[in-house]
């Protein structure tokens, strides 16, 4: 009985190890859809004006827009709003420019990161740039105060509690160590190339 045990384990194992190349293509294909379709979505104003308390807060990026914190909050919109004074802010404010620019680079990265799958080269590239877009996101949880629970006199508020933008920001967390493991995977295969 224990040998036959034994054996179905060691099975398990030899199909469960049989598939890290896959898992690593999976990766670049989720990198792909969770990069093509929140950088489609930076073409929409909802979206745009979403993503405001992070880049007018970050150090990195605020200068790229016209207006500083904590101005935008009085232009706050609510997902599907419209008003026609913010829509101008906004406009103003370039958060729609920005946030164009801004998608046309998180697509390119998620697509560089899939070819990675025929040209590791390519892939290299992209799943650099996506450690490198997934650690500026994170930097979010410092320099936003819109991710953390604000103290409204529940006496739950602050660090550990997030809020539902910190939430999102801190999944970032899995895409940067699926980028990682898409690089190692890519400059192993790179190295392979150069070693023939």
């Amino acid at each position: 009985m224990k040998t036959k045990l034994q054996s179905m384990f060691v099975t398990a194992l030899t199909l469960a190890a049989s598939t890290q190349k896959l898992g690593i293509n999976l990766i670049r294909v989720a990198i792909l859809v969770i990069f093509v379709w929140i950088g489609g979505l930076k073409f929409w104003n909802y979206e745009a004006e979403g993503i405001v308390p992070f880049v007018a807060n970050s150090p990195f990026m605020s200068f790229f827009y016209t207006h500083s914190a904590p101005e935008y909050k009085e232009y706050k919109l609510k997902e599907g709003e419209f008003d026609a004074v913010k829509h101008e802010w906004h406009n103003e404010n370039n958060t729609y420019g920005f946030s164009h620019g801004l998608g046309i680079l998180i697509m390119t990265i998620g697509v560089l990161t899939f070819l990675g799958i025929f040209w590791p080269k390519v892939g290299f590239v992209g799943a650099g740039l996506a450690i490198i877009m997934t650690i500026g996101t994170l930097s979010f949880l410092v320099t936003t105060p819109e991710v953390w629970v604000p103290n409204l006199g529940s006496g739950e508020s602050g660090f550990p509690l997030l809020t539902g933008a910190g939430r999102l920001v801190i999944k970032d967390t899995a895409i940067l160590a699926g980028a990682i493991v898409v690089l190692a995977d890519s400059a192993q295969r790179v190295l392979k190339q150069l070693k023939k």
